[in-house]
């Protein structure tokens, strides 16, 4: 057998077999991949050769005497056998190699470099392996640079290093731990995160309204894991529905209780907005104002579309206008309100016009018209109003998705805000 054909042999594509197949602690599968939160390129020391004459004694050598941890023992179909231990905390691994025609056989048992591992108490490490039948060629002492230092061989002769460095150990330590603590603090807030994302999913509408001439849909995309933005559709029966867009002062958790705050407050008093819509506004910012700090607040534009009589009621409060596109006219639903929940005296002022088949009322938050890109120049209302009037003739769920792209392809994929947009095309009244 020639040296390619024997590399070809021992090369990673063969099919193994487990030599030992009792290998189970803790850290075995941690360190077998790169860390899923890091921000920059993997890279990360995989092993160090250790050149052994024989495996199995080595193997025994490393856990019987010195307390490792076998992380890996396999055999090729070659016959060549593969073997990794590690110290118990895991934090390197040693590959024991029998140098062989055409694999490191230029390497002689015994001929590793200098492999040092650092402890914080060498005398006491020193002890115990001595005790076990460690042979050290140096004992504990301190070099020039401080610290304590020792040396040991296996049992082919590698030479390794056994370090402590005192206070530079303890703050090393003490890092580490302040690592692994930051870590874990980081892993409970994404685990919490993910939790409240799927919560606050769960408070947007589930339905659509089931009302024949209307084609509703909505779409809210967060800049984070949740956000202050809300849209809500409620049935207020006899051929009615309100549509409702809002926008938490803030971002963040804060936001989104704010925001869940505001969508139970509305959800309960829907039947009085239903029948007096500037007293269960007017409520709706009492009991914000009550339950909230004093500088929370939301801007809120309120429609209620009636398919009985053909009209749409609105009440603006600090939002941006509503759009109603009819043909190539705009007509602006304008803030004719303060903000919600920053001011307990609020009086609530409730404006209506007709609609008709064809009509389409755009509501949406500042994150889809303040988008910008690189250039720095926003997205804007009458972009808005143009990627309407482009795509008017899709339904209402592919108009959203057109009005998102758009501004996703104007900013370039960067987003700085919640983007929300509720589309309602009026439709034709098909039971006369």
């Amino acid at each position: 057998m020639n040296s390619d054909q024997n590399k070809q042999q021992i090369s990673a594509s063969d099919r193994t077999q487990f030599v030992d197949h009792g290998i189970h602690h803790s850290f075995q599968h941690e360190v077998a991949g790169p860390d899923i939160e890091r921000e920059d390129a993997f890279l990360r020391l995989n092993f160090v050769s250790i050149y052994v004459s024989d495996q199995e004694r080595s193997k025994s050598f490393f856990l019987a005497k010195l307390g490792f941890k076998l992380m890996i023992d396999v055999r090729f179909p070659s016959g060549y056998r593969w073997i990794e231990v590690s110290p118990p905390d895991g934090s390197a691994r040693l590959a024991l190699i029998v140098p062989e025609p055409g694999f490191m056989e230029t390497a002689l048992p015994g001929s590793s470099s200098l492999v040092t591992f650092t402890t914080e108490d060498v005398e006491a490490k020193y002890r115990e392996w001595s005790g076990r039948g460690v042979k050290f060629s140096l004992p504990p002492h301190t070099p020039e640079w401080g610290g304590v230092f020792c040396r040991f061989e296996d049992l082919d002769g590698n030479p390794f290093g056994l370090a402590g460095f005192t206070d530079v150990t303890r703050a090393l330590e003490t890092q580490r731990n302040a690592e692994a603590r930051r870590r874990e603090a980081e892993r409970t807030v994404a685990q919490e995160l993910a939790i409240a994302k799927q919560v606050q999913a769960r408070l947007f509408p589930q339905r659509l309204p089931l009302v024949p001439t209307l084609d509703c849909a909505a779409i809210c995309v967060q800049a984070r894991a949740v956000g202050g933005d809300y849209y809500d559709f409620l049935e207020l029966g006899n051929g009615r529905v309100a549509i409702v867009v809002a926008d938490i002062a803030g971002k963040g958790i804060a936001a989104a209780l704010l925001m869940a705050s505001l969508q139970a407050t509305l959800r309960s008093q829907s039947a009085l907005i239903a029948a007096h819509p500037e007293q269960g506004l007017s409520l709706v910012n009492h009991l914000l104002f009550e339950n909230t700090e004093p500088r929370a607040y939301a801007t809120l534009i309120y429609t209620e579309y009636n398919s009985m009589s053909g009209r749409l009621r609105y009440a603006n409060c600090g939002h941006l206008p509503g759009l109603l596109l009819r043909g190539d006219k705009v007509e602006k639903l304008d803030a004719a309100n303060t903000v919600i929940g920053l001011f307990d005296h609020w009086d609530c002022t409730v404006s209506e016009t007709p609609v008709e088949s064809g009509d389409i009322l755009i509501l949406y938050t500042d994150g889809v018209v303040e988008a910008y890109g690189n250039s720095g120049e926003e997205f804007g209302e009458t972009r808005l109003v143009e990627t309407v009037s482009r795509n008017k003739d899709l339904s209402a769920r592919d108009l959203v998705e057109a009005i998102v792209n758009q501004v996703a392809d104007f900013s370039e994929g960067q987003q700085f805000d919640d983007i929300t947009v509720v589309v309602t095309k009026i439709l034709p009244d098909r039971t006369t």
